[in-house]
């Protein structure tokens, strides 16, 4: 929005700044995380009043999170929607369609976890809405994103080390780049099993795909890198602006130990909005790379389910593998920080691939 006010009333001054691309999304974040901050403690004590007994904590999980998690409210993801919505339409272009495709996938995505948490916390139960019905409604949205999507950018898969190279897949690529979106969401859904846990790598995958998405929409860097060049790619920085500063202040609140969890609401959309970013930049394989803790996250639960069903045995002390570590002695803390650190070492890996090409 201020982008065109600037653009209507030729901002003298500083105020041209606004011009900029670079400029609005570090305003973006900053705007989005000032705004977390102000808004966190009332919403929370808001949400805290509404839900009485807060999350449904897992009987059969950690014996500490019983003590310490029961009655924290958990719908968090709330906090982080309406930062990243309010910041994002302030500080964008109004005309690209990529950031509205990213902006309506995580409000989306969001919405579908609104309803689950909505459900768990009213019926006091852990099974929420039924698995198919969401998942149905998790590939309905991806796959109308996708679809609109690749109109502008094509039905080609690219691939990573390699210089502009693709395989085209047609209208397949609508059904894999649905996977990706759906996969994506669950997998973050996963990981959100510890305080500050899903909430870090999301913020080191989105200024990971932010710098991605800069640099596959100038068509010079992209010349120079061998990669793909997608036209108006470069505008979903100002979403991973305002989704890293969103981020950052539910962050304040969910550090150890947790005033509020973000919940289905919260993980479902925050992967849902990396994943349409992969999908936008032609950097979906990557995303395995970057988000590669929230894929061994959603691995373990697979490997454990189906390992379980076929023999009785399990693989891992408990699924997702975090509470296997927990179960292993690891305190909390510790398995966070270390997986922080995986997955900066992940991000640092997808970005060479721009270069080892």
């Amino acid at each position: 929005m201020l982008y065109h006010l600037a653009e209507a009333f030729d901002f003298p001054g500083v105020f041209n700044l606004i011009r900029y691309l670079t400029f609005r999304t570090g305003a973006a974040m900053m705007t989005a995380l000032f705004l977390g901050i102000l808004m966190g403690a009332p919403f929370i004590a808001w949400l805290r009043g509404k839900q009485g007994k807060g999350q449904p904590i897992r009987e059969d999980g950690p014996a500490s999170h019983l003590l310490t998690k029961k009655g924290t409210p958990t719908m968090g993801g709330l906090l982080i929607l309406i930062c990243l919505t309010v910041s994002t339409l302030l500080w964008m272009e109004w005309d690209k369609p990529f950031v509205w495709a990213c902006l309506l996938v995580t409000l989306g995505f969001g919405t579908i976890g609104f309803i689950d948490d909505y459900h768990k916390v009213t019926k006091r139960s852990h099974a929420g809405v039924p698995g198919k019905v969401r998942l149905l409604a998790e590939f309905i949205i991806a796959g109308a994103a996708v679809w609109y999507i690749a109109s502008f950018t094509g039905t080609t898969l690219y691939l990573p080390f390699l210089k502009d190279v693709g395989i085209q897949l047609g209208l397949f690529y609508i059904v894999f780049g649905a996977i990706v979106l759906v996969g994506a969401g669950n997998a973050v859904n996963l990981t959100d099993g510890l305080d500050g846990l899903a909430a870090m790598p999301v913020i080191i995958a989105a200024l990971t795909f932010g710098i991605i998405a800069y640099l596959v929409g100038n068509v010079k860097f992209a010349d120079y890198l061998g990669v793909h060049y997608v036209a108006g790619a470069g505008d979903i920085g100002v979403f991973c602006g305002a989704l890293i500063g969103a981020c950052l202040a539910f962050l304040w609140f969910n550090a150890p130990p947790a005033a509020v969890f973000m919940g289905d609401t919260g993980s479902l959309a925050l992967g849902g909005a990396l994943g349409t970013i992969a999908v936008i930049t032609n950097h979906e394989i990557v995303l395995v790379i970057v988000g590669g803790l929230f894929v061994v996250e959603a691995l373990s639960v697979i490997i454990q389910v189906a390992v379980f069903k076929r023999t009785g045995k399990r693989v891992f002390l408990m699924a997702p593998i975090h509470h296997h570590f927990e179960k292993k002695g690891w305190s909390e803390p510790t398995i966070v920080v270390r997986f922080w650190i995986i997955s900066l070492v992940l991000a640092l890996s997808g970005l060479a691939t721009l270069k080892l090409r």
